[in-house]
């Protein structure tokens, strides 16, 4: 198709740069950076905007930088390297405000974000995906940028991992033998690597069929302590071989983590969105609380050790049983789906909501809206749900503030803590 020079003002959803065809529509270009005036071949036309790839830059803006990870050319595993770390927290806010005002019809202003302690080697836990293409060979790694039908093949020498991640990576790689043999069978796999605080590691692979021959490939990956799988089709995971729970220091609490049991994944921008969490939660002495999502129970913990009397609720049984371990005295879990059991839960002084990227059901903003809480804490990784949300709990609940979190430094996933008070008797 046609090159053309475009102008980029702003950063997309996903992370591509954002800029204006000649004829006025939207063209989103990845590997492009505010300021940049750009070539571009569009690839790809729809009637109100087209996607492009990046030419050659004509004129760099002042917000670039030469990304400095050796796989970044091809992978789509960060889109925003190529962008001083303090541009991708502006870009982030931005993108956070414009979201709230497009979907959520809420005009909040830009919000504060607090970065990342670390831009590099932050993240606990990473999802490869593996491909068998035939005569033994092996492809594993991250989705190529903008060809997400291929797969990038990614070495120890990534960025983002934690270092027990990459070198627990790196010794899989050279321990599943030919044809990845001694992982489970299937043409396509997603391979889960999760470290501890300690430096022990777990695999999760999801997909696949015959389970493979785990027990040697643990004997040849110094440190790791587990291997899971989740068959093709299957919803409850398998232990392999190894532990059946590794241990994880959180910020002074032992947990006892199984299979693909959520944490999140950057420990040290975790602590101060959880610190913020609960200063906007308030005075929690002798007020009632749903922890809903709570997961393992992190936050349920430190509401009741503020004097709240909480109740947690989370779908996966196994975080469930984590977090009435050890949870003091008078604090309640439900298992199943939140949609299902809040009303259980209900009333309440106090909600905090932290669905995953889907967003909380409307059956949940049914049940607040019904029984209004005085105030509702949301922590969202997609603002797009965190807005569409924020507009279906109105008119009863009105937003308060709102302020992000860079849990995903050279990505465009950005964290959102939204506060709600109750608007309405």
């Amino acid at each position: 198709m046609a090159q053309t020079l475009v102008s980029i003002t702003g950063i997309a959803a996903g992370g591509a740069g954002v800029g204006r065809l000649p004829d006025g529509r939207a063209v989103f270009v990845h590997r492009t950076s505010p300021g940049d005036e750009a070539e571009i071949r569009v690839v790809e036309q729809k009637p109100r905007w087209a996607r492009g790839t990046l030419i050659r830059l004509r004129h760099a803006g002042p917000q670039r930088r030469s990304a400095p990870c050796p796989h970044y050319d091809a992978c789509g595993g960060c889109t925003l390297e190529h962008m001083e770390y303090e541009a991708q927290l502006r870009a982030k806010a931005t993108l956070v405000a414009e979201t709230m005002r497009r979907i959520g019809g809420t005009d909040a202003g830009t919000p504060d974000i607090v970065g990342s302690p670390a831009e590099f080697g932050y993240r606990n836990r990473v999802s490869f995906t593996l491909v068998r293409t035939g005569a033994g060979r092996v492809i594993a790694g991250f989705h190529a940028i903008d060809r997400a039908h291929r797969v990038v093949d990614i070495d120890e020498r990534c960025m983002l991992p934690e270092p027990a991640v990459n070198r627990t990576w790196h010794a899989i790689r050279h321990g599943w033998g030919e044809d990845a043999r001694r992982l489970p069978s299937g043409e396509r796999l997603r391979l889960t690597v999760r470290a501890t605080s300690e430096g022990m590691a777990t695999l999760f692979v999801d997909g696949g069929f015959h389970p493979g021959r785990p027990g040697e490939l643990l004997e040849r990956v110094p440190g790791l302590a587990a291997i899971w799988h989740r068959p093709e089709g299957g919803t409850t995971p398998v232990l392999l071989a190894g532990e059946e729970t590794v241990r994880e220091h959180w910020r002074g609490e032992r947990i006892a983590l199984a299979g693909d049991v959520f944490l999140q994944v950057n420990r040290s921008a975790a602590a101060l969105l959880e610190d913020h969490v609960m200063a906007v939660l308030g005075d929690m002495a002798d007020r009632t609380a749903i922890d809903a999502y709570c997961g393992v129970g992190i936050l349920s913990r430190r509401m009741a050790g503020a004097g709240a009397a909480v109740t947690g609720i989370e779908l996966d049984a196994r975080a469930i049983e984590e977090a009435q371990r050890g949870a003091p005295a008078g604090t309640r879990f439900l298992a199943g789906p939140v949609e299902t059991r809040i009303g259980e839960a209900l009333p309440a002084d106090i909600v905090l909501l932290n669905p995953p990227r889907a967003g909380v059901h409307a059956d949940v903003c049914a049940a607040l809206h019904g029984t209004p809480p005085s105030r509702i804490v949301y922590v969202s990784c997609d603002p797009a749900t965190l807005a569409r949300d924020v507009a279906r709990l109105a008119p009863r609940f009105a937003l308060d503030g709102i302020h992000c979190f860079d849990l995903f430094p050279q990505t465009a996933h950005v964290e959102t803590v939204a506060v709600l008070t109750c608007a309405t008797a």
